[in-house]
């Protein structure tokens, strides 16, 4: 299916991949999650991955965020071959290119929203005061800041997810990976999350990845991918 041209020239896609398989086990016991998958994505999309449970789609993009390695197939990255990526350089890469938002909070209950938020730059080694100059500035663009020495335990659903989005965006990401974004909130604070990453992705030009089972969030992205049985077995492209 042919791409819009907003999306379509944009030159280099920021990642390719070709014949993804990623198989688990051995003998009686194999399982094929993915099962020969090509897919380009270009900087500053916004791509819905869409199935079932069990369709592949959460092992793809871990594949694709470098999370997990593929049995066999290629993972490009700014046409760079992501095998050849190893130790410190494989974390490198994925602490300053991704962010990423999953259903599953993942904060630490017991520290402040702002311990949790400045955690990527404390692994990649950012001094203190820019940690903490860098981590008010995301909490306060997701209107936080003011929740910061809140500790993550006392928050709600809506803003909890909200410090996980702050946490993607510290480290100014080029994509953010969201697997099921608004899987424990209410369909209000849903819709306020999704709102909150698609004008990251239309003003900031931030790539959207999201997994979801979602149709109604699907639509709203650029383009969706239908997996099934680890195959892409439908594409399309909003009018």
């Amino acid at each position: 299916m042919t791409q819009p041209a907003s999306v379509q020239d944009r030159g280099t896609p920021i990642i390719s991949v070709r014949d993804l398989r990623k198989t688990y086990g051995h003998g009686a016991g194999r399982f094929e999650a993915l099962r020969g998958v090509s897919l380009d994505i270009r900087e500053g999309e916004s791509l819905a991955i869409v199935g079932k449970s069990g369709s592949g789609k959460s092992t793809l993009m871990h594949v694709l965020a470098l999370l997990d390695q593929p049995t066999d197939g290629s993972v490009m990255l700014d046409s760079q071959d992501t095998k050849r990526l190893r130790g410190r350089q494989l974390n490198r890469a994925r602490n300053k290119t991704f962010g990423f938002v999953f259903q599953q909070f993942f904060l630490t209950a017991s520290q402040t929203a702002l311990e949790n938020v400045v955690l990527p730059l404390k692994i990649a080694g950012v001094g203190r005061r820019a940690r903490h100059e860098r981590g008010m500035a995301a909490l306060e663009q997701l209107e936080l800041d003011d929740k910061a020495k809140n500790k993550a335990v006392n928050l709600s659903g809506g803003q909890k997810q909200r410090v996980v989005i702050a946490r993607a965006l510290v480290n100014t990401p080029r994509i953010i990976f969201a697997d099921e974004p608004t899987g424990n909130l209410d369909s209000n604070t849903g819709r306020t999350v999704e709102d909150i990453l698609f004008t990251l992705n239309r003003e900031r030009g931030i790539t959207l990845v999201i997994v979801t089972h979602d149709d109604e969030l699907a639509r709203r992205c650029d383009r969706r991918i239908h997996i099934r049985d680890g195959v892409i077995v439908d594409e399309e492209v909003a009018a």
